[in-house]
């Protein structure tokens, strides 16, 4: 055990301090930035947070606020620190899902099943993409983890009501984080009510235990959260409420079947066969009853899941470590006798999951890495060079100050990038257009028709660059800009009708760029480039 320690925690953590790419705008502007307003007085809060009824709980950005405020405190929070210190935090939470993937694997099917179990998950391309990032799914997943490892999946055993107790604080603790947790717990504790249907004394106590810690975690996350927007704040409810109206379909519409066709095989593969003959063997009167519920709670998550018109891959990734558990059966008993072992699996499992390394590397060092070297680079410019910084990119395509860390730039005028607000106020989602939209419906009408006939080389501030997160316009679009010091883009803007004449009119000329790997977004396609007005020097 204390070998798989430090073993998972130099693997996450390695990962985690490697990788350089961006992956989910949420990595940043629900973790990292929040944390950063929260310990510095400054950085960029989002809708979710400033609305009049938030949906965000301080809960998960308040784990790096003692990363910063150590840093704060030290003086280091110039340094390389600030980016790496946060880092090294997540990896550690990550690790928690492969530690504790091996207990849960030995709990549901015996010690000769946990190195297939722990190979799996060491190698998981999509582990490799987000367990280690600061994503509130990633630490869903390890939360998710750790509690049904510790669940009583054998209620005749000694101690189970203590390991419920165990199970329950993480579970609940993983629930705060992500509300929508509470989906596989209504499954999991209702096969505990119903096997214990028959010893109603037992049946109270889980009853009882449940109870005392929902009475403890509830309170404590509505005083937390209540203390942060200084008013009384229901994040929970208030989540569950924005995400079953209309708002969540802004961020995209998917079919029914989208974590079957498509979600499923990104994160599984290449282990999908492994998981199929698992699931067929949990089928079998055979195999331990548990292994049958994790099944079911796995087929229950994904078909509640499926209702919602809004789905993304790491909505599912807590159910990645029990799809692990259904492929250690497949890949343990393909051997016939003893326990797993990479070096006497066939050549297939070895071509399999060797081809996931070059994967994993890809999408930790390359794929989006520009998005995350401009702002190391805009980052290093003295004050004199970078008196304003404006991003005419689709919205939330960077970093912002949790990497930057610039307190001149901390007024919105000066550093700004383009909204993307959702219809807060009951808009048809369909004919709805935010910030973003109207930009890239026509770069050049917004570039003549919001910003001044000239570049004013005092470079004030915009008077108001987005709209304000969680306000009501009346259905008015009021952005109006000032040219900034420094125009950061992808270079495909470029190739739109009049941009780059315009900006080579303005006395802009390009003093930075970088690009890496593949785009499928057309917007985000030529790299990331910085131009600078530099006309007449």
């Amino acid at each position: 055990m204390r070998d798989l320690v430090l073993v998972a925690l130099a693997v996450r953590i390695g990962i985690a301090l490697v990788t350089c790419t961006f992956f989910q705008p949420d990595e940043y502007y629900q973790s990292l930035e929040v944390a950063h307003h929260l310990v510095f007085g400054y950085g960029q809060l989002t809708w979710e947070w400033l609305a009049p009824k938030p949906i965000r709980s301080i809960i998960y950005p308040a784990l790096n606020v003692p990363v910063y405020w150590l840093l704060k405190v030290l003086k280091l929070d110039g340094t390389a620190a600030l980016i790496y210190g946060p880092k090294v935090l997540h990896g550690a939470i990550a690790a928690l899902t492969d530690i504790s993937v091996a207990r849960l694997t030995r709990r549901i099917l015996g010690e000769r099943y946990v190195d297939a179990a722990v190979f799996l998950s060491l190698t998981s391309f999509f582990h490799g993409l987000s367990l280690s990032r600061s994503i509130s799914n990633s630490a869903e997943t390890s939360l998710t983890t750790v509690a049904l490892s510790y669940f009583p999946w054998d209620v005749n055993e000694a101690h189970w009501s203590t390991n419920l107790q165990k199970s329950l604080l993480f579970a609940a603790l993983a629930c705060a984080i992500r509300p929508t947790n509470a989906v596989l717990w209504v499954y999991v504790m209702g096969w505990l009510m119903w096997t214990l249907r028959k010893r109603a004394g037992d049946a109270i106590g889980v009853i009882i235990i449940a109870s005392s810690i929902g009475a403890f975690v509830l309170p404590a996350v509505v005083g937390l959260d209540s203390l942060y927007y200084r008013k009384l704040t229901l994040t929970p409810i208030n989540f569950l409420i924005t995400n079953a109206s209309s708002v969540s379909l802004f961020y995209g519409r998917s079919p029914w079947h989208y974590y079957l066709s498509q979600a499923m095989g990104v994160l599984v593969l290449p282990a999908i066969p492994w998981i199929l003959h698992g699931a067929y063997l949990a089928l079998l009167p055979s195999s331990p009853a548990p292994l049958r519920t994790l099944l079911g709670l796995i087929v229950w998550t994904l078909s509640v899941y499926s209702l919602a018109g809004h789905k993304e891959w790491r909505f599912i990734h807590p159910l990645l470590p029990l799809m692990h558990v259904l492929a250690s059966k497949s890949l343990t008993e393909g051997q016939y006798t003893g326990s797993y072992s990479f070096a006497r699996s066939p050549i297939t499992h070895r071509i399999c999951f060797a081809v996931t390394v070059p994967f994993i590397a890809y999408v930790a060092l390359f794929h989006g890495r520009a998005q995350i070297s401009v702002m190391h680079h805009l980052r290093l410019l003295s004050p004199e060079d970078s008196a304003s910084i404006g991003f005419l990119m689709p919205c939330h395509s960077t970093p912002w100050q949790a990497y930057l860390h610039r307190s001149d730039l901390a007024d919105d005028g000066l550093l700004w990038a383009l909204g993307c607000e959702p219809p807060l106020q009951g808009q048809d989602v369909t004919g709805y257009k935010d910030q973003t939209d109207v930009f890239y419906e026509s770069p050049l009408r917004y570039l003549k028709t919001r910003f001044p006939d000239r570049v004013d080389a005092s470079f004030p501030p915009s008077p108001l660059p987005r709209s304000q997160p969680g306000s009501d316009t009346n259905g008015t679009q009021p952005w109006r800009h000032e040219w900034p010091q420094n125009v950061v883009f992808f270079g495909a803007l470029l190739e739109q009708p009049g941009v780059q004449e315009l900006l080579l009119r303005q006395g802009y000329g390009e003093v930075w760029r970088a690009e890496h790997g593949w785009e499928e977004d057309s917007r985000r396609k030529g790299g990331v480039r910085v131009w600078r007005y530099q006309a007449y020097s």
